[in-house]
């Protein structure tokens, strides 16, 4: 007897090809319905927009142009205008009616009537040699020249030597390059003489030494040749509030023979 196999057969399916098709022509009406609305309302928001910027321009409205044409000018001024003649200039001498100067005791009977009155040490201040009219205006005499410029030849003393004054830094120079600029004297050579000089030097605020004076020394002969060394040299100048300043400054030159 020959046995029997049951093949089980699948259940049909109830998504396929047609159900695809309902779903991509449901969702195609869609997308158009919404593109189409999309579009209107672009539409009328650039109509919109148009009419208010034609809105606003009618508000803010430009001042019409007029043309006119180069022939059309009016005439340029006339340059031979009369000028009247400027008014004739009254010279009065302001300033106090009394006279600068050094006051002189004179006789009570010598003193006329436009002396009778003295001028105060403020009126004097602005009077000058001549005397005004009487017209103060509380400035100096009209014929006291104030704008004058006086050349004045301003010199700075070297002061005390020996007075100590407070600097940031004092002047600087470089001794073994000084050494080397020394001269030694013929005489104190011969003479086999040595030592050592210290000299006070008054160093100004270019840096240039301008005074000299020898604070020490162990031969005479040494002298001459170390104020030449000096006055040869150039410092830097002593600082003070950040401002180079001049100072006295003691320097000590030694004599050496090889």
């Amino acid at each position: 007897m020959a046995s029997r196999i049951a093949i089980v057969m699948p259940a049909p399916s109830t998504y396929g090809a047609i159900e695809l098709k309902e779903i991509i022509r449901k969702y195609t009406w869609k997308a158009f319905f919404v593109t189409v609305a999309s579009i209107i309302i672009l539409l009328l928001l650039y109509f919109a927009s148009v009419k208010i910027s034609e809105a606003t321009a009618n508000k803010f409205k430009m001042a019409p142009m007029v043309k006119i044409d180069i022939t059309d000018l009016p005439p340029p001024p006339s340059e031979t205008e009369d000028v009247p003649p400027p008014p004739a200039e009254q010279i009065i001498n302001t300033g106090p009616a009394s006279r600068a100067g050094t006051p002189v005791p004179v006789p009570e009977t010598e003193i006329t009537a436009d002396l009778k009155e003295f001028a105060s040490m403020e009126e004097l201040g602005r009077a000058s040699s001549i005397g005004g009219e009487g017209v103060d205006l509380g400035g100096f005499a009209s014929n006291i020249d104030v704008d004058r410029k006086v050349n004045v030849d301003v010199r700075e003393t070297e002061g005390d030597p020996w007075e100590f004054v407070a600097v940031e830094k004092e002047p600087y120079i470089d001794l073994a390059e000084l050494q080397r600029k020394i001269v030694y004297p013929e005489m104190a050579r011969r003479a086999g003489v040595e030592g050592k000089v210290t000299v006070r030097v008054y160093v100004n605020k270019d840096g240039r030494p301008s005074k000299t004076i020898i604070e020490a020394s162990d031969n005479e002969l040494l002298n001459d040749a170390a104020r030449s060394a000096i006055m040869k040299s150039v410092f830097t100048p002593a600082i003070q509030n950040g401002s180079p300043v001049a100072l006295w400054v003691s320097i000590p030159i030694n004599f050496r023979l090889r």
